[in-house]
């Protein structure tokens, strides 16, 4: 059996620390404000920080990794014998998994005794982050590349990510809606929910008022469609502690769901939803 090595991305939401606790290689995907220099990778500020920014009035711009960074990340461990399997931000919002992909592929050329696979998640930030620890997980349990990366591309297809912003001037800057629905929307106090689709990409689909609501929305989601209402959940969050706090005591105290993991959302993500998001992410019937 072949030694392989799981390397992902920075929109994973995982903190560095955990990243080197599960030996996970990875990729740094970079931001500026009001395109102006310097740029920053993803791990540059801390959550506070880059939220603070926005709140002032600051707009962030993201990039997505090329293939000579992933390069950089996959060539060592191929060097030293070890297959490599990328699980990848979802392709229908970056085209960062589609460079990992090519790197893969242009480095085999030059290894041909190695292998590299990667994986199109469909997923984002704490979802992508619970693959990551799933494909870790397989690793530790004696699984092959092969049967790993399968794994992970078919509960990529059922990891649910049901996610609420505060404020609709982000959803509006990324053309996801109209100035005069979040004008509008704003007056009203109405939050959205959204969700990633089947093609990992965000899909609104439904408007309630107020943030305990919008809460209360996702944990009756969760209650429908969690594949094991007691299983393990991902919070992620964009500097919003204490109703993501909230979040995980009603998924907790309704269902027995095992909130593992709350983390902050990273600059790749929440410049396109703003502070105070919440993303609840699990394995579900649907996606």
């Amino acid at each position: 059996m072949n030694k392989f090595v799981i390397a992902t991305d920075s929109a994973c939401d995982l903190s560095v620390d955990l990243l080197k606790k599960w030996d996970v290689r990875y990729c740094e995907l970079s931001f500026m404000f009001d395109d102006k220099e310097p740029v920053y990778s993803n791990y540059e500020l801390t959550s506070k920080e880059f939220y603070d920014k926005l709140r002032e009035g600051h707009n962030a711009k993201t990039s997505a990794a090329n293939s000579e960074a992933f390069k950089e990340v996959f060539e060592g461990p191929l060097k030293e014998g070890y297959d490599v399997l990328y699980v990848g931000f979802t392709s229908g919002l970056s085209t960062t998994y589609n460079s990992g992909r090519m790197a893969g592929e242009e480095l085999m050329e030059q290894y041909p005794d190695r292998k590299v696979i990667a994986v199109d998640t469909l997923s984002a930030s704490a979802g992508l982050g619970l693959l990551v620890k799933m494909a870790c997980d397989k690793r530790d349990e004696g699984a092959t590349i092969e049967e790993t990366a399968a794994y992970i591309e078919d509960m990529g297809k059922h990891m649910c990510h049901w996610v609420t912003v505060d404020d609709l001037v982000y959803l509006k800057r990324g053309g996801r809606i109209s100035a005069a629905t979040a004008l509008v929307g704003g007056m009203l106090n109405i939050k959205p929910i959204i969700r990633v689709d089947g093609e990992g990409r965000l899909e609104s689909v439904g408007k309630v008022r107020g943030r305990k609501a919008a809460l209360k929305y996702i944990a009756d989601k969760y209650e429908k469609v969690a594949l094991n209402k007691k299983g393990v959940v991902f919070i992620s969050h964009g500097d919003c502690l204490d109703d993501t706090m909230e979040m995980k005591k009603m998924l907790e105290s309704r269902f027995g769901a095992k909130v593992q993991l709350i983390t902050n959302v990273g600059p790749v993500i929440g410049a396109h939803t703003g502070p105070s998001v919440i993303a609840v992410c699990f394995p579900g019937t649907e996606k």
